[in-house]
């Protein structure tokens, strides 16, 4: 990071002087594969299919930003996963997602402090609707798996917003939220922690990057590189 201060060990701002007020927000955005939980969904429901690295790779390269066409890499990913069974994607859920640490006290304290929570993300409804439910958020917005029988079919559904939530849907999404609640988006937090946060990321008053690729890092006012999502309470009292 340019001109980049150790608020506290792992916990890293840059042009802001910290600490701010949460309540000063009045929305915040949230990331959700690697972010609120600890997995890429994308690539465990590939694990049932024996494509796991094939998955990952693409995934890997898209949240770096070297694949730059996200929506295209997220078809490719889909496609890899067709016959995998909705059975398999509830073992997913129940036996590999966890949340991640802090993220139900910083979505707590976030409603606490009146701010209205937003779930974003390139993964799926399937797990975002029960993550949704799960931390308490009030909105969500993610890509929708065709199913057939039981099975994936390796395509997703169109939506009432759109086709796939990339990151220019999230920026779009944050400042339509920001607009119907009649607040500037300098008003929002975005947090993620890759390539196609970015775009949200930048339209928000205030970013974080948690447990970031370097390049989301870099572009952050917060980094958490240690620790939880809570984390961002010592910056934001």
């Amino acid at each position: 990071m340019k001109n980049a201060t150790e608020f506290a060990p792992g916990l890293v701002v840059q042009g802001i002087d910290a600490p701010l007020s949460l309540s000063s927000y009045k929305l915040i955005a949230f990331d959700m594969d690697s972010t609120l939980i600890n997995i890429e969904c994308v690539d465990e429901i590939a694990d049932a299919a024996g494509r796991k690295a094939e998955v990952a790779a693409i995934t890997e390269a898209a949240m770096q930003g070297i694949i730059t066409d996200y929506k295209e890499s997220l078809r490719q990913r889909v496609a890899l996963l067709k016959g995998v069974t909705v059975a398999h994607m509830e073992q997913v859920f129940s036996e590999r997602l966890r949340f991640n640490p802090g993220a139900k006290e910083l979505v707590s304290a976030a409603k606490a402090a009146g701010l209205i929570t937003l779930l974003v993300s390139g993964g799926f409804t399937f797990f975002a609707d029960r993550v949704k439910a799960g931390l308490g958020i009030d909105f969500a917005r993610s890509n929708m798996l065709e199913v057939e029988n039981g099975l994936l079919t390796g395509r997703m559904v169109d939506q009432a917003w759109g086709d796939i939530c990339d990151g220019a849907e999230k920026r779009r999404t944050l400042l339509e939220v920001a607009s119907l609640m009649g607040i500037a988006p300098s008003q929002a937090i975005a947090v993620g922690d890759g390539a196609n946060d970015l775009p949200m990321m930048g339209a928000a008053g205030l970013s974080v990057a948690y447990h970031a690729k370097p390049t989301v890092r870099a572009q952050a006012k917060v980094a958490i590189n240690e620790g939880g999502l809570d984390r961002l309470l010592e910056v934001l009292r």
